[in-house]
Order: C-alpha cells, then structure tokens, then sequence
C-alpha cells in the first residue's frame, strides 16, 4: 500500500468490507477465505470468486459504481496467482507462450460515466506485478493491449437480462477491432470482472478469433 493510501487511512479509517477489521478494504485473511468459484463454466474461461458470496458482489460493485480502485489492486494480486497457474500447464501442452492482455471493453457512455475500466485497471495492476523484475515468469513480460478490441455500441446491461437467448442477442455486433496486426497470431488472455453465462467473452473471443488471434482464454474475478 502506498503512502499516500496509508496518510488517507489515517485520515479517514477503513474497515474491511468482510470481518470489519481497520486497515484494508479488503483483509488479507478474509480474500484468502472468500470461497472460490465452483460453478461450471467452458474449459476456456477462469473464474477466481464465487460472486454468490456476499463480500465479492459488494466488493465489485463498490469498484465498478462507486470507484474504489484501490480494489482492483488486491483483485490483480489474487488473480495473478490463478492466472500463472493456469498458464504453467497451457504453456507446456498448449504452447500458450507470450500472451497478450485485453480488457474487455466499455462503451464510450460508461467509460465517461465511470471515468475507468474496471477491467483495464486489473490488466495494469496485473502487468505491474508480473513485469517486476523478480516476479517475470519464463523471462517474459506481460502486454496490455486496450486499443484493438472495442465497444461499437451501447447494449442493456447483461445482468438484468434473464433468458440466455436474449443475452446472445444482445451481444450481437457489439465488439469491433482495429490494429487488428497488434493481434494476429498472438495469444490472448482476456479480463473482465463478472463472468455468468460467458455470453461477452463469448462474442469478444469470437471476434478476436475472426481478426487472427492465436489462441484466447479469459480470466474473471469472479462467476
């Protein structure tokens, strides 16, 4: 944590939003606790959390509604473990070797509303961590790429859609791409913060194949 966040801690205390203890946002103890996500998803999405837990969902939203971006850090910490330990066996037998990471997008409309991607401020976080000289994994360094896949259009907000049909539906023609030569044959590692059916990475995925991705797994904090 840095010093200004310490300063601010002084000024203005904070409680963990789990067991209520001073100091963090998010404790050590609990996020290590916090129950992990069980729920069947495809072979090619990972998802960290189970969003059922209470703390998770209040977690996400105080990130994505209310801007407490300290939260995305911790978030990255947590998901950096997941996401090398699922990259040691791809790497091996899947030849899934420098990867590339894109958040996935916001329309222009949320992104002014919110003033961040909650996605993009994991992906720096997780570079960050990664790119330090005595976290490289295999010697190799970690790329945000956030200016090829992009929000063409404004969409109902997938969770308050029900029936998986319309989820798809919605979806339809929302992502685009540009710089497409930044992504092609290149691996990709997608991040988002909320996975339920997989219908965003989904299209995103599909769009990323179609413009000559390599390959493209996700990463979620939590399903």
């Amino acid at each position: 944590m840095s010093i200004l966040n310490t300063i601010l801690n002084l000024i203005f205390p904070v409680n963990c939003l789990s067991c209520k203890k001073s100091g963090e946002i998010l404790c050590l103890d609990c996020i290590s606790s916090f129950p992990i996500a069980e729920r069947e998803t495809v072979k090619w999405i990972f998802a960290l959390y189970d969003y059922r837990h209470p703390p998770i969902k209040k977690a996400i939203s105080l990130l994505k509604y209310k801007g407490k971006k300290r939260l995305a850090e911790i978030f990255a910490e947590s998901l950096y473990g997941k996401i090398n330990e699922e990259l040691t066996d791809l790497s091996i037998f899947e030849n899934f070797r420098e990867p590339i990471l894109i958040p996935i997008p916001l329309s222009k409309k949320r992104t002014n509303e919110r003033g961040f991607n909650q996605a993009e401020l994991v992906c720096k976080h997780l570079i960050k961590i990664n790119n330090q000289s005595n976290n490289i994994r295999h010697g190799v360094y970690w790329e945000l790429v956030n200016n090829v896949l992009i929000k063409t259009k404004e969409t109902e907000h997938q969770a308050l859609i029900r029936d998986r049909n319309k989820r798809l539906q919605n979806l339809i023609g929302t992502f685009g791409i540009i710089n497409e030569a930044k992504i092609k044959n290149r691996n990709i590692i997608l991040i988002d913060d909320v996975t339920t059916t997989g219908a965003t990475l989904n299209e995103a995925r599909k769009i990323l194949k179609n413009a000559g991705a390599k390959k493209v797994i996700a990463f979620t904090l939590a399903h």
